[in-house]
């Protein structure tokens, strides 16, 4: 059975080590494209940090689709119109930032337009993924973010200091949460119906496809769960 549908992770699978869409990449993408194959993106980034990306490779026309946020948001890319959008509660951001503050780790979380930190002084690992994915910093209290849809958060810090707080983290979180750790410096917290396989599952499922008509791309810890979904990894 053909292949028709390819979800290719971003950073270290999509890109070359510099950031980069090498020609060879371009062309395969046109080619799949141009035989009918849906080619869509699945990334822990957000939209905002995708965009640029989706222009480039002609991914943002009529009946392209993007998975962002590890599979928090899932969407047409013309239109903006969500098909996936999983959010964590109030409650979840506050238990999530009190771990935070206890474990001494760097946090901030992320909603489709701002990503938003209640450490005054914000981390640096905060300001390179606001870099990276073109989205604006707000310091803000926990009180004040009360009315904030976060599709996902963040512990952010330095690989030792995160690799501690991860070692301390308690098995409960693991059970309410999805948890993946996207780079030595990341780990993201989303909701436990979020992740990449679920968003690449239900958007097979609207476009009629089988399991056997997928394909999934990726090298990292949060594309584990759409490779194994797909019926070629």
């Amino acid at each position: 059975m053909s292949i028709k549908l390819i979800a290719v992770d971003i950073d270290g699978t999509l890109l070359n080590s510099q950031r980069q869409v090498t020609p060879e990449v371009f062309q395969a993408i046109q080619d799949a494209k141009a035989a009918g194959v849906k080619v869509v993106i699945a990334t822990g980034r957000p939209i905002p940090g995708v965009l640029p990306l989706l222009e480039e490779l002609n991914l943002n026309q009529d009946g392209d689709y993007v998975i962002t946020f590890n599979g928090g948001l899932v969407q047409e890319t013309s239109t903006g119109n969500e098909l996936i959008r999983e959010t964590l509660s109030y409650e979840d951001y506050l238990d999530i930032e009190v771990l935070a503050n206890k474990l001494g780790v760097h946090s901030h979380a992320i909603t489709k337009d701002g990503i938003y930190t209640s450490n005054r002084n914000i981390g640096r690992y905060t300001v390179h993924e606001s870099t990276l994915v073109h989205m604006p910093i707000y310091y803000r209290t926990p009180e004040e973010v009360a009315d904030k849809e976060f599709v996902k958060a963040m512990y952010i810090d330095e690989p030792e200091i995160l690799d501690a707080a991860i070692a301390k983290l308690p098995q409960e979180f693991y059970d309410r949460f999805t948890i993946v750790k996207s780079t030595p410096f990341y780990l993201e917290i989303l909701k436990k119906t979020a992740n990449k396989g679920i968003a690449v599952t239900h958007l097979a499922e609207k476009l009629g496809l089988s399991k056997e008509e997928t394909m999934a791309i990726g090298d990292e810890e949060n594309d584990r769960a759409m490779l194994e979904v797909v019926g070629s990894p």
